[in-house]
């Protein structure tokens, strides 16, 4: 597999025809810790469900959401963008084709993977 190139078997992952990525997660602030716990949803309706140490206050939570998957990705936290859910813990992240293009999607599968 190579490591910049989105896996198939991601169902919470959708590139568009740009190249853009777009990943829908769900969130649970309060954890002990950042980490993925897996695949979250029904068929077709799938999110990655990430457990946050931050809290929800002030956007502490989407700030470190964005900086978690960053690290994981390998790639800058400018290079994501919150699209949609800034208060809601059902969110969509966009990753410009460029950044979607270098991320290393092996690192997020074998986080969730555990």
């Amino acid at each position: 597999m190579n490591p910049h190139l989105p896996p198939d078997g991601l169902p919470c992952l959708r590139l568009d025809k740009h190249g853009d990525a777009w990943l829908e997660v769900l969130v649970v602030p309060h954890a002990s810790r950042t980490h993925a716990t897996g695949i979250h949803g029904a068929p077709g309706r799938e999110a990655l469900r990430i457990r946050l140490k931050a809290v929800p206050v002030d956007g502490k939570a989407n700030q470190a959401l964005i900086k978690w998957l960053a690290g994981c990705l390998g790639i800058a936290p400018n290079a994501i963008t919150l699209s949609r859910g800034e208060t809601s813990r059902q969110k969509q992240l966009h990753l410009s084709a460029a950044a979607a293009a270098v991320a290393r999607w092996d690192k997020l599968v074998a986080e969730i993977t555990g």
